[in-house]
């Protein structure tokens, strides 16, 4: 057994060639933590007002788990579609999309993504313009 404790995980700022705006990354599981052949990673992310991913894909897949705020979700290709508490999101591998917090509220999700066999969860795209965000 091992105890992850909230201390031993720490929080960042999101970097600003990830994301559009004020975004905070606490990590809760992560495979240098989880040790062995551990590929699964999460994170809860909160989103200010406004803030955004890049546009970005995952090799193996992501879900969100929608824990408070409003906010939205796109697919490339598609209209932006709404989230809010308690909406699961899921990814396919390889689908263009960004996530983000609605202009007027913040949004938290519980992000999770496994590692793909090269070690890689995520691989980052361009921003989200403001048109883009606008809809």
């Amino acid at each position: 057994m091992k105890i992850l404790t909230n201390a031993a995980r720490g929080c960042r700022r999101g970097p600003a060639d990830w994301f559009t705006g004020e975004v905070w990354i606490d990590s809760v599981l992560d495979p240098a933590l989880l040790g062995g052949n551990a590929r699964i990673n999460a994170a809860q992310v909160t989103f200010t007002p406004g803030a955004r991913t890049n546009w970005h894909t995952h090799p193996v897949g992501q879900t969100l788990i929608v824990l408070s705020g409003l906010g939205w979700v796109q697919l490339e290709g598609e209209a932006a579609q709404p989230i809010r508490p308690g909406d699961v999101v899921v990814i396919a591998p390889g689908e263009n999309h960004w996530h983000g917090a609605e202009g007027s509220h913040t949004m938290v999700h519980l992000a999770l993504q496994e590692n793909d066999a090269a070690g890689i969860a995520v691989t980052w795209g361009k921003p989200v313009t403001d048109a883009e965000y606008a809809g």
